[in-house]
């Protein structure tokens, strides 16, 4: 698989302009010359440049929506290139020579892209108490024991703190209060180093929490995006706990998100509760997927409440022998075998394959 960034320019003086700034950035610059050409790179290369001519042509020919495309120009742009932008699903429009840096800083990226894409997952609550952190905590240490690279992102400002679920609260880094987002965008690495990383298993991957304090304000939307996004560069598993309850930063995460699962305990007030989370959840776009976690007191089946709430079923699960003692002594849940280990395992198999599904319909 070709992996070089692509560009799509009529000016000449602009493709030169970007072959210099790919070569400052350490990386090779393919070019395309029109549609026919770049459709073939569109969806596996990890950075499209475009001029705005191309953009508009993009759009015309219903390119699939897609990460990592850029509108670069020289001097005055177009009037309508926000327009072009906004058509193509442009992520920035770059002028040259003042977005210069950021461009070198774009295609640097690009150049150390892997070739698996990130993935960003949502977990919510059908109701309070439903087990959602401590889900979302355990898909991430399961992905972090097929040794993958973990994000694990707090969106709860009410939730007490989602490092008190890994036991890290007393751990070093930084909470949310303390991250700065400089103009939103940040990399995966920097986020790694900057934030508390509980221990796992030898030879397991990087997981690193960013959660929210006891007190003090929550997450901006911009910066959840901007988590998200890095570490969907890096090719890395970012887990975002998200509220039940409407927030700006829940809904950032929501519209990152290629999976959202919300979980459900086997009860029918739950269900009911669930519904109206779930109608919620509906509008901002990402496939919704239902996790029932049991013992039912009624005898609903798993099957019964993902049908009432006319959503799938990705996964049913028993209570989980000694959890609650478990997560007062700090112990990090999903760690083993166990009923929550096999739900977090078959959430993280569906991110996977709606991810490659994805990636095959482009």
């Amino acid at each position: 698989m070709d992996r070089r960034p692509v560009a799509m320019v009529g000016r000449e003086e602009l493709a030169g302009d970007l072959a210099r700034l790919a070569a400052a950035a350490g990386c090779e610059l393919d070019r395309a010359n029109g549609v026919a050409a770049i459709r073939g790179r569109w969806s596996e290369s990890p950075l499209v440049l475009l001029d705005a001519e191309a953009a508009a042509a993009c759009a015309i020919a219903r390119l699939p929506r897609r990460d990592g495309v850029v509108i670069a120009a020289t001097g005055n742009p177009p009037q309508d290139v926000w327009e072009r932008a906004v058509a193509v699903g442009a992520e920035h429009v770059a002028t040259l020579p003042d977005a210069e840096p950021w461009l070198v800083g774009a295609l640097a990226d690009a150049a150390e892209a892997p070739a698996r894409p990130g993935r960003v997952l949502g977990v919510l609550g059908g109701r309070g108490g439903a087990g959602a952190s401590v889900l979302a905590a355990a898909v991430a240490v399961a992905a972090a024991a097929e040794q993958r690279d973990v994000l694990l992102v707090d969106c709860d400002v009410l939730g007490g703190g989602l490092d008190l679920v890994l036991g890290a609260e007393d751990l070093g880094g930084l909470r949310w209060s303390g991250l700065a987002m400089a103009g939103g965008r940040l990399a995966a690495s920097s986020l790694h180093a900057a934030l508390p990383a509980p221990s796992l298993a030898a030879g397991a991957g990087r997981l690193t929490v960013l959660s929210c304090d006891r007190d003090g304000p929550g997450p901006d939307p911009e910066a959840v995006r901007g988590v998200c996004a890095a570490g969907r560069r890096a090719g890395e598993i970012v887990v975002c706990d998200v509220p039940r309850y409407s927030c700006d930063a829940g809904i950032a995460a929501l519209e990152c998100a290629d999976l959202a699962v919300l979980v459900v305990p086997a009860e029918v007030r739950a269900c009911a509760a669930a519904a109206i989370v779930a109608a919620r959840a509906a509008g901002h776009g990402v496939p919704l997927h239902v996790v029932v976690r049991g013992p039912s007191p009624g005898g609903l089946a798993p099957a019964e409440i993902a049908g009432a709430l006319d959503l799938p079923l990705l996964a049913s699960m028993r209570p989980q022998p000694g959890l609650a003692s478990a997560l007062d002594r700090g112990h990090a849940p999903g760690r083993g075998r166990g009923p929550l280990a096999g739900a977090a395992a078959e959430v993280l198999a569906r991110l996977d394959a709606r991810v490659v599904a994805n990636r095959s319909a482009a």
